[in-house]
């Protein structure tokens, strides 16, 4: 593909704008994980990848710590839980034999960068079938600068990350009737997360209504829709009950009866539901308002004028806009990923000469749009609005070397500061063997995930192959961290008192003892005595911090 791009200079353009882009997002994502930044979600990725290449597939115990099992009846976490039962995602097969070869946490950032740059690349090609290189390198820059596209790929690994790479891909193969490629393409967008379906659904919807390809897209839609309908009633309830008892309840329980419900029950109280409906779609409006502005900002407002985005991301846009949470209108987070490929696909059919007058008409009878001087200022302003808007919203902490975490009052940690932090906890994760037990704070977890044995603290039980239920050999937690956050975001004030109440409690029962601890930073292990200096070093940090956790 490169050689075929690298023809002309406008082309050269755009191998110099994916490559811009992904070295920006590795770079500042590697620098995200290596200065322990990445969170909880890239740790039970990793731990899923890990188990994967020992054979046991989708296993995690990070992910049976969220489990409703473990939230709701208090269970322990198991090794052996399948997290197939809280998000099915066999796609993520597809890439074990590159982890197998590259067994670190890091390997799946460059593969999210790399998910994400190639998507880019192929919406290109997308778009020259029916467009001049110009737009098409326009419309790739906008894909790449999307807040809902940049945001997301600065985070920590995602299973969605994958979702713009196979539908810009099966849009591809639609468009140059490669049905066979279609057919196998299809089956990766639903083998991504048990929700994709949502997406493809969309997409046999466009190929109704458009009338270019009726009979599959209507083969598309059922498809979809009874891959749902089986996969989250049948499938993943065989693993765990999290569907129905979490994960249904967590996002759409305002449409629940009861304590659990089904994605049929959801639906069909949604449908006798219309009063509710409308209110859930439109509320909170102002914020319902900014998250589609966000969304179509970078293609100059383009979709909202075009029908095939309409067509295509109503669907995934009616699952967040009907949802409940803080995260479903957040646009830098992974769920806004979704929406973006019916948007890109549908701007390209608008310049292709398509419109709610010619939805029906062979694109080869419409009329191309030229691109005016003026307008495509106005659509590279927007580019970098929308590219000002990603920086400025600090995704994921993956910018806070740069810009302030809070304005008031004031946190900011320099990239010296967080640097000169690493190899203090460098040290002591050094001092954990690689098979043992672990119960560790949040941001540690990635670098320690690669182990069949470790929960997120304040747990310290597990239930290991052999069914016993144990302790953690070792705890390990980043205090310093949480002490340099909890002056303006409660949850770090929270962790740092719950840090200290575990540690304080199992070193006067005697049940670990303190091996090492530096610059906030401290290793225990169960069985123990205590370091003198290690213990007298946590008492003068634990004396330095007691004013904090008395405020609390």
């Amino acid at each position: 593909m490169l050689s075929k791009l690298n023809t002309d200079p406008e082309r050269k353009i755009l191998i110099v704008g994916a490559i811009a882009f992904f070295v920006c997002t590795l770079s500042l994502t590697l620098h995200r994980h290596f200065s322990f930044y990445s969170s909880y979600d890239q740790g039970i990725f990793n731990q899923v990848f890990w188990n994967g290449t020992h054979g046991n597939f989708f296993q995690s115990t990070l992910s049976s710590q969220l489990s409703t099992n473990v939230v709701h009846s208090n269970e322990v976490a198991y090794v052996g839980y399948h997290r197939l039962g809280q998000h099915f995602t066999p796609a993520l097969l597809l890439w074990l034999p590159i982890y197998y070869v590259f067994p670190y946490p890091a390997t799946l950032t460059v593969l999210q960068a790399i998910f994400v740059t190639a998507a880019g690349l192929v919406l290109y090609q997308l778009g020259k079938i029916y467009l001049e290189s110009a737009i098409a390198i326009l419309i790739t820059f906008s894909f790449y600068g999307a807040n809902a596209v940049f945001g997301p790929t600065l985070a920590n690994f995602h299973d969605i990350s994958q979702i713009p790479l196979f539908v810009f891909s099966l849009l591809w193969a639609m468009e140059k009737r490669r049905w066979w490629l279609f057919v196998i393409l299809a089956i990766c967008v639903l083998a991504v997360r048990e929700d994709s379906g949502i997406t493809l659904f969309g997409i046999g919807m466009y190929m109704i209504l458009s009338r270019r390809f009726p009979r599959i897209g209507l083969g598309v839609c059922s498809v979809s829709f009874l891959y749902m309908v089986a996969l989250t009633n049948l499938i993943m309830p065989m693993f765990s009950d999290d569907i129905s008892k979490r994960f249904m309840l967590e996002r759409f329980g305002q449409y629940a009866d009861g304590d659990e419900a089904s994605t049929l029950e959801i639906l069909k109280n949604m449908l006798t539901s219309p009063g509710l409906l409308l209110v859930e779609l439109f509320t909170p409006f102002f914020a319902t308002l900014k998250y589609l502005l966000g969304q179509w900002l970078p293609l100059a407002f383009i979709p909202v004028v075009a029908p095939a985005s309409w067509a295509i991301a109503t669907f995934p846009l009616l699952k967040l806009l009907l949802g409940k949470g803080e995260t479903v209108l957040v646009i830098s987070i992974r769920y806004a990923m979704s929406v973006t490929p019916g948007l890109f696909y549908g701007a390209i059919l608008w310049w292709a000469g398509q419109g709610f007058g010619n939805i029906n008409k062979s694109l080869a009878e419409c009329q191309p749009r030229k691109l005016r001087p003026k307008f495509r200022r106005f659509w590279i302003f927007c580019i970098c609005l929308s590219i000002f808007f990603t920086i400025t919203s600090n995704p994921s902490r993956t910018l806070s070397f740069i810009i302030p975490d809070s304005i008031s009052p004031r946190v900011y940690i320099s990239p010296l500061k967080q640097w000169q932090h690493v190899p203090h906890i460098r040290a002591l994760l050094a001092q954990i063997p690689p098979d043992a037990s672990v119960s560790a704070s949040t941001y540690i977890i990635p670098h320690l995930s690669g182990r069949r044995e470790i929960i997120r603290i304040p747990g310290l039980e597990f239930k290991n192959d052999n069914q016993q239920v144990v302790r953690a050999e070792y705890i390990i937690a980043d205090l310093w961290q949480m002490e340099q956050y909890q002056v303006a975001f409660g949850e770090d004030r929270n962790w740092l008192q719950t840090a200290n109440n575990l540690i304080t409690s199992v070193t006067d029962k005697k049940e670990y003892g303190i091996v090492d601890f530096s610059d906030g930073v401290i290793l225990l292990r169960q069985g123990v005595d205590s370091n003198s200096k290690a213990l007298l070093d946590w008492k003068t940090y634990q004396g330095k911090i007691q004013p904090i956790l008395e405020s609390s």
